[in-house]
């Protein structure tokens, strides 16, 4: 029972203790830093469902203009977090890099704030109140509003990258062993998404029904209070030094690996050295990628390193700690690829908005569920997963047990893996008979028509999705923090948006070869304008057999990267 209380005590002695009243880090800090990315994805996805309409009404662009311009701020939006957490890991710090996002974001917001009180900030419409607007914006104006996009992708950058490594930065090992790291990535994970439900539910119902300038004024104060949290307890942070240059560490090991291509390992290094840093317990490289060890190879101690130890070329000579972070890297790639494509199934929303549409989703004779709010579902779902399995499921089975239980990180990836499978396989079902039900009732040609089935049959495929994502998503995050060196925690926390990123173009791949396919020789396709002509129900079970394939790939992958290295311990 003493184990199973130990995360509890962790926790009491972090936040009343006398003698860690003046400690940096600690459970304390965590919550300034999740709601500093809660309140910045709150305020930043209330902005986007409007927006459209704000710049075709208020700025008088095209529909495609403006559609194509929402999608470059979403391309770089995700990109950004990459680039952030390659420069905080580098050069610039955790904390310096999550300060300078918070402070662009707010700057990007109040500017576009602004747009709605300056009326020269953007075309002048005719009429007080029109709804659309035939001028064309002036390039200050646009200028304006580009400037206002940049500095809100720059924002979700600098905060993105970092703040899941950061926090991860102020728990102590003891934390760590007592499973608050695992609760803090569930938790982290949990409020982000459900601030993603209230904004873009309660921030998009005030835009719609008070106006542009109280709409885009909520967001700023929100932003506002994420800023201001964050350094309120700035006193408090661990703030963690950057210690090498992470991609000058990686290039170096390349060349170094290259030039010293003709070493013989077997031989010239049966009895030589490897070159280490100060301290470091590691004496010697690992056998796998073995090619790389020849970057770390001491051949002539005078020529090759200085009197106090450090290489005279470290293009020439790289540390055993530089290789083996590269291999480290190298070596999650297959793991982190398995995530695609249960990101192609998550990408497929649009299509649910469609089926929605044409099924009854009338709850009560006066209340019908709105199309576009049926994700909300599968947020909802992911939150109330994570609330089950930290506090009930886990605490549950290690009293039973009789000690701490808990999901490893590849194992919460495979069972995110398969439900998504599952998920999938359910919409299939779903799709098919809500098609054979629009034939028969004669609506084959009528593809806005409503059949006669209820919408609540898509829920299953919404709660599975939630748990799939609630699982694999915080599993794949504990797994890159885990096994990638501390020197690499950002990137390790950004790589899941960067598969994210990767998974809408696999998506975009796959619909348009399937529409192409299916669609050839005068043949209707799968994916048709109109949802009764189409067969979703064949896609969804083309998306289900990748799904099923790439779960059995996931296997493949996990048996052969080993034991990760908190089960090697």
């Amino acid at each position: 029972m003493d184990n199973i209380s130990e995360m509890e005590s962790a926790i009491e002695e972090s936040l009343l203790s006398k003698k860690s009243s003046n400690a940096k880090g600690g459970f304390r800090t965590l919550p300034f830093i999740i709601a500093n990315e809660a309140f910045e994805r709150l305020a930043s996805l209330g902005l986007m469902p409007n927006m459209i309409l704000y710049l075709t009404r208020q700025y008088g662009m095209q529909t495609a203009g403006a559609t194509n311009f929402l999608l470059l701020w979403s391309a770089v939006s995700n990109l950004t977090p990459f680039i952030g957490a390659v420069l905080a890991d580098s050069y610039v710090g955790r904390y310096s890099m999550i300060a300078f996002g918070s402070v662009a974001s707010l700057l990007g917001m109040v500017l576009l704030w602004l747009t709605t009180l300056i009326p020269m900030s953007k075309p002048l419409c005719e009429g007080f109140l029109t709804d659309s607007c035939d001028n064309s914006p002036t390039t200050i104006q646009l200028l304006i509003l580009h400037s206002s996009f940049a500095l809100m992708s720059i924002g979700a950058g600098g905060i993105r990258s970092s703040s899941l490594a950061f926090g991860v930065d102020q728990l102590t090992k003891r934390d760590k062993d007592a499973g608050i790291q695992e609760s803090y990535f569930s938790w982290y994970f949990a409020a982000v998404s459900m601030s993603s439900l209230i904004g873009l539910t309660v921030v998009v119902y005030i835009q719609d029904y008070m106006g542009w300038a109280v709409g885009f004024g909520i967001p700023v104060i929100l932003m506002l209070i994420a800023t201001v949290s964050f350094f309120l307890a700035s006193r408090f942070y661990v703030m963690a030094e950057v210690k090498r240059n992470m991609l000058n560490g990686i290039a170096q090991v390349l060349v170094a690996s290259y030039k010293n291509r003709f070493l013989q390992l077997s031989q010239e290094t049966k009895n030589g050295t490897y070159h280490q840093e100060k301290g470091s317990d590691l004496l010697m490289p690992t056998e796998n990628l073995r090619f790389l060890n020849k970057a770390c190879v001491v051949r002539n101690p005078s020529q090759d390193l200085t009197p106090e130890g450090r290489a005279r070329n470290p293009w020439n000579l790289c540390t055993v700690e530089q290789v083996e972070d590269l291999k480290a890297l190298v070596k999650i790639v297959p793991i982190w690829s398995t995530g695609i494509i249960i990101g192609v199934n998550m990408s497929q929303g649009s299509f649910l908005v469609l089926e929605a549409s044409s099924m009854n989703r009338h709850i009560t004779p006066n209340f019908e569920i709105p199309a576009g709010s049926f994700v909300s579902f599968m947020i909802v779902s992911l939150v109330l997963w994570v609330i089950i399995y930290d506090r009930i499921l886990v605490p549950v089975v290690s009293n039973i047990r009789g000690y701490p239980a808990k999901l490893g990180a590849k194992k919460k990836m495979g069972v995110g893996l398969f439900t998504s499978c599952v998920s999938i396989a359910s919409l299939v079902i779903v799709e098919s008979i809500r098609r054979k039900i629009a034939i028969e009732q004669g609506y084959s040609d009528q593809a806005e028509a409503v059949v006669n089935m209820s919408a609540l049959w898509l829920l299953p495929r919404q709660i599975l999705n939630g748990v799939a994502e609630g699982t694999s998503v915080i599993g794949q995050n504990e797994f890159f923090l885990t096994e990638l060196p501390s020197s690499m925690a950002s990137l390790a926390s950004s790589l899941n948006g960067l598969g994210s990123s990767l998974a809408s173009l696999v998506a975009s791949f796959i619909l348009s070869v399937v529409d192409r396919v299916s669609g050839g020789g005068g043949h209707e396709s799968w994916v048709s304008s109109n949802i009764n002509k189409g067969h979703y129900d064949s896609y969804y079970g083309l998306i289900c057999a990748l799904s099923f394939l790439n779960f059995i790939y996931f296997i493949y992958c996990s048996k052969s990267y080993g034991p990760c290295k908190d089960r090697r311990k």
